[in-house]
């Protein structure tokens, strides 16, 4: 059963590792080392069971029922904005810039901040309980099952590694200055984001 689980984790991290909202917030907390160990639990799992839930066919559901995804589509949207809002202060305001040893923002804070990036994002059922769902249920029994194994296995590797391995970057971000850069590219790509699902639909 090794080829659907490598199958199931090629796939899986062709979908996420690229930049976006998700990614970029486990990157920053990672820099900042707040709070890394239940954001990168939270991707993760997230994604695993999501992509479960497809290959069970939750996502022939979510498919009938196109309402559900615009209504995460446009609370996404808001909440896009709103980061990108936040990112860009963070970036004016260069006592909030610190790259160690400032005020640790409040777990509670940090993990409801994550959970909205998530499960705000239209894409993650696209692409975990849609996409992933379909190529997984295209494999038969068992091999499915450890389809879902490997997307799963990928997905919790790739933002253990994300969170953790942006530790190499601190020395980097001790200066004011790189922090300015990185919140700026990060509100760009909130609003970027944001603006493809107001003005493109969750499809693109």
């Amino acid at each position: 059963m090794i080829l659907p689980l490598l199958i199931g984790a090629g796939s899986g991290l062709s979908l996420i590792v690229a930049i976006g909202a998700q990614n970029a917030f486990v990157l920053r907390q990672g820099i900042r080392r707040e709070h890394v160990l239940p954001v990168v639990l939270i991707c993760g799992l997230t994604d695993a069971l999501l992509e479960l839930l497809g290959v069970a066919g939750i996502g022939f559901v979510v498919q009938r029922a196109p309402i559900l995804l615009e209504i995460v589509r446009w609370g996404g949207v808001a909440f896009l904005l709103w980061y990108a809002w936040s990112a860009a202060r963070r970036a004016m305001e260069p006592r909030a810039l610190a790259a160690a040893g400032g005020a640790e923002g409040s777990r509670r804070r940090t993990i409801l901040a994550c959970l909205a990036i998530t499960y705000l994002n239209p894409h993650v059922y696209l692409d975990t309980m849609l996409l992933m769902g379909s190529i997984g249920n295209a494999q038969g029994d068992p091999e499915r099952w450890w389809f879902v194994a490997g997307g799963a296995i990928a997905s919790v590797a790739w933002f253990f590694a994300l969170g953790y391995g942006a530790r190499a970057l601190t020395r980097f971000f001790a200066a004011p200055r790189s922090w300015q850069v990185l919140d700026w590219v990060v509100a760009v790509v909130m609003l970027v984001i944001a603006a493809r699902l107001a003005f493109g639909g969750i499809g693109v």
